[in-house]
C-alpha cells in the first residue's frame, strides 16, 4: 500500500484510508501458512487413528483461522479509544470469565484442569481472552493514573493487586503458564509506563516466592518442575513428553527429515499438534526451518514494539502501551513454548501462537493483532494530521 493511497484526500473530503503495516501482515500470513501445514502434518496420524478422518484437526484449524481473521478485521475497525473508555467494564468481564470457568457444569475439565467453556464447535479457553482484557485495563490505568503510578508504591500496587488476583484464579484452574505470562507482561507494561524499579522488585520477589511455595507444597507440580532438569531419569513417566520432544528435535538435524516424515508424531509425542508442534516442525524441517519460524516471530514482535514506540512519539500513550503489551505477550509466549519443547523450561501447557492447534488461542491472537494494526493506523493518521496542520499554517 503506497503513501499516495494512504494519504488523506483533502480536496475531495473523502475519509482517509486504512493504514496497514505490511510487515505485520506478511509475518502473520507466513506463520499462519506454516501453522496450517504443521497442524495437518502433526495431527494426521492421531486424527486418522482416533477419529477416522486424517484431516479433522486441519479442517477445524482452517475454520479457526478464518474466524480469527474475521475477529482481527473487527478489531481493526474499532477505535482504540473505545477500549480505553470501557477498560473497567473489560476488567469486570475478565474476572467474570475467570470465576465462571471454575463453576462445575459450566467450566469444562480436561486432564485435571478446568480451563474451558463449551461454545458450540469448540472449547473456549477463557484465560486467553481474560489476559487481553486485563492487560487493556493495565494500559488504561497507567495512562489515567500516570502520576500516582510513578510517584509512590500505592499507585503501582493497585494494578499489581488486580493482576495478582487474576493470577490466583488462573492457578486454581490450574494454569501455571498463563498466570506467569500475565504477571510478567503486566509488570513489563507498568515498567514502560514509568513505574520505579524499586517498586517492581516487590511483586517480582513476592511472585517468585509464591510460585516456589506452590511448587514445594504440591508433589505433582514439583515433579513437573524437576522433570525438565533430567527427563532421562524417568523417560516413561514424568519425563516422557520431554524426552520424545528432544528426540524429535534431534532427528531434525540441519534440514529435517522432510514434511510428513516425522516418526515421533505418530505414536510417541503426546499433544504433537498443540503444545509440541514446534518439536514436529524441528524434526521435519530441521534447524533451518526453526530459524525461519523464529525469525518470523522476531519480526512480528519487533514490529509490535516499533509500533508502540511510534505511538508514544505521536503522543498516543494508551495506544503505545497496548501495542507494547501485544509484543511482550507474544514474545514471552513464544519463548516459553519453545523453551518447554527444548527442555529449557518446565512444561507449562502454553500454545505456540499462530502455529499450535486451538480455536481460542487463534481467535484471541488474531483479534489482538487486529488491535495492533489499529494502533498503527491511528499513529499514522495522527502523524498525517499533524503534517496537514503544519501545511495549513504555512
Amino acid at each position: 500500500m503506497t503513501a499516495a493511497t494512504l494519504s488523506y484526500a483533502r480536496s475531495t473530503g473523502r475519509p482517509r484510508r486504512l493504514a496497514l503495516d505490511t510487515w505485520v501482515i506478511g509475518s502473520v500470513a507466513a506463520l499462519l501458512l506454516v501453522g496450517l501445514v504443521m497442524v495437518a502434518s502433526a495431527s494426521i496420524g492421531v486424527a486418522d487413528r482416533s477419529l477416522g478422518d486424517p484431516f479433522f484437526f486441519f479442517e477445524r484449524q482452517l475454520l479457526y483461522v478464518l474466524l480469527g481473521l474475521a475477529a482481527g478485521a473487527v478489531a481493526v475497525a474499532i477505535p482504540t479509544a473505545v477500549w480505553e473508555r470501557y477498560s473497567m467494564v473489560l476488567l469486570g468481564a475478565a474476572f467474570v470469565l475467570l470465576v465462571v470457568v471454575l463453576v462445575p457444569g459450566i467450566g469444562h475439565e480436561v486432564n485435571g484442569s478446568r480451563r474451558w467453556v463449551r461454545l458450540g464447535i469448540m472449547n473456549f479457553q477463557v484465560s486467553e481472552l481474560a489476559r487481553v482484557l486485563l492487560l487493556t485495563y493495565v494500559a488504561s490505568y497507567a495512562v489515567r493514573r500516570a502520576d500516582e503510578l510513578q510517584a509512590d508504591f500505592k499507585g503501582f500496587g493497585r494494578p499489581v493487586l488486580v493482576l495478582g488476583l487474576a493470577a490466583a484464579l488462573l492457578l486454581v484452574e490450574p494454569d501455571f503458564g498463563a498466570a506467569t505470562v500475565l504477571m510478567a507482561t503486566g509488570i513489563a507494561v507498568l515498567f514502560l509506563a514509568g513505574a520505579r524499579i524499586r517498586h517492581l522488585l516487590v511483586p517480582i520477589v513476592l511472585g517468585v516466592a509464591a510460585m516456589a511455595m506452590l511448587a514445594v507444597t504440591s508433589s505433582y507440580r514439583m515433579r513437573r518442575l524437576t522433570a525438565f532438569r533430567n527427563p532421562w531419569e524417568d523417560p516413561f513417566d514424568s519425563g516422557f513428553q520431554l524426552t520424545q520432544s528432544l528426540i524429535a528435535i534431534g532427528r531434525g538435524e540441519w534440514f529435517g527429515v522432510g514434511l510428513g516424515s516425522s516418526v515421533q508424531k505418530l505414536f510417541y509425542l503426546p499433544e504433537a499438534h498443540t503444545d509440541f508442534v514446534f518439536a514436529v516442525l524441528a524434526e521435519e524441517f530441521g534447524f533451518a526451518g526453526v530459524v525461519v519460524v523464529l525469525a518470523l516471530f522476531a519480526l512480528l514482535v519487533g514490529r509490535a514494539l516499533a509500533i508502540s514506540r511510534n505511538a508514544a512519539r505521536a503522543g498516543l500513550k494508551f495506544q503505545s502501551l497496548l501495542a507494547a503489551a501485544v509484543g511482550i505477550w507474544l514474545g514471552l509466549q513464544v519463548f516459553v513454548n519453545v523453551g518447554v519443547n527444548m527442555g529449557l523450561l518446565p512444561t507449562k501447557g502454553l500454545t505456540l501462537p499462530l502455529l499450535s492447534y486451538g480455536g481460542s488461542s487463534m481467535l484471541v491472537t488474531l483479534g489482538w493483532l487486529g488491535v495492533l494494526l489499529r494502533v498503527h493506523h491511528e499513529t499514522r493518521s495522527t502523524g498525517r494530521s499533524a503534517v496537514g496542520r503544519e501545511d495549513r499554517r504555512e
